[in-house]
């Protein structure tokens, strides 16, 4: 099953169109993208059953964030041996655990403004929970995601790694920083949701690519590991980290430019297409 929010209803997505859920249940299940979280089975059962042939096209354009108020936003990082040894750090022992305020969530498409000359890039596989997991073993984590998804972890560095302890929050967290989309993908429509390509691109450049078998910590893992310490609640989110290829870590170092189109996509899922917006090249310490 694949769903969306057209214009803030949320939507099934079926052969190339979209069926309004609400619509189509008589109002059993309301327009509010977030709400279906906390009837995610019920949902699925209904969802099973509808019928198909009353989908309609809709424009690209229209696709908006798939969680729009999650009550708790993890992300993870270092979660990629590479992309720890490009940072300068050893693989992990356990996650590295930090937040993302809900604010900084977007849709898959559109344009974000750069509050500073640092922001880099991060291609991320998100879950979202579907049903509440408090201290679920790894081996029943699968059945409290909803789905997966696309996603950003954009980061301001400078912000990010001031001070004597580093604002990881704050510099992830700036209005269109955790975009997400274009679609919620159940696990099941996947041939193996533990081995998917993830990547993006920076104006047609391939920057990013990579496959969630190379995460040290898999969702199922990290599902377990979060919930062992509190409840993960229907429409959490879960950034799970991000592949090698940041431009923090390249020499030079890059960053994302006004007029920059960004393009990320997981293999199965779709993509996201943001432009980049805000201060002058100038402003921003020049162009590369």
């Amino acid at each position: 099953m694949r769903i969306t929010n057209l214009d803030g209803r949320l939507a099934l997505l079926s052969g190339g169109g979209a069926i309004d859920v609400e619509r189509a249940s008589d109002g059993r299940f309301a327009a509010d993208p977030q709400q279906i979280y906390t009837e995610w089975e019920q949902f699925r059962r209904w969802a099973d059953g509808v019928n198909t042939e009353t989908v309609e096209p809709f424009a690209a354009t229209a696709v908006r964030q798939l969680v729009t108020a999650p009550r708790q936003i993890f992300a993870i990082g270092l979660n990629y041996s590479e992309h720890a040894a490009e940072s300068g750090f050893t693989a992990p022992e356990h996650p590295a655990v930090f937040t993302k305020f809900a604010g900084s969530l977007t849709g898959p498409s559109g344009m974000i403004d750069l509050p500073a000359a640092t922001v880099d890039w991060e291609v991320e596989v998100v879950a979202v929970i579907g049903r509440e997991a408090y201290q679920v073993p790894e081996s029943a984590a699968w059945d409290h995601v909803a789905g997966l998804t696309v996603g950003q972890d954009l980061s301001e560095r400078t912000l990010q790694l001031s001070g004597p302890v580093p604002q990881f929050s704050l510099g992830k967290s700036y209005p269109g920083f955790s975009p997400i989309g274009p679609a919620l993908v159940t696990v099941d429509e996947f041939l193996n949701p533990d081995d998917l390509e993830l990547g993006c691109q920076i104006n047609g450049e391939l920057v990013q690519k990579g496959r969630t078998t190379d995460l040290i910590f898999s969702v199922p893992e990290l599902v377990a590991r979060l919930s062992s310490v509190l409840p993960l609640l229907p429409g959490d989110v879960i950034f799970t980290g991000t592949p090698a290829g940041v431009g923090h870590a390249r020499t030079p170092q890059r960053y994302l430019r006004p007029g920059d189109e960004l393009v990320s996509w997981v293999e199965g899922i779709g993509e996201m297409r943001h432009t980049f917006t805000g201060l002058s090249a100038m402003e921003l310490g020049g162009t590369r």
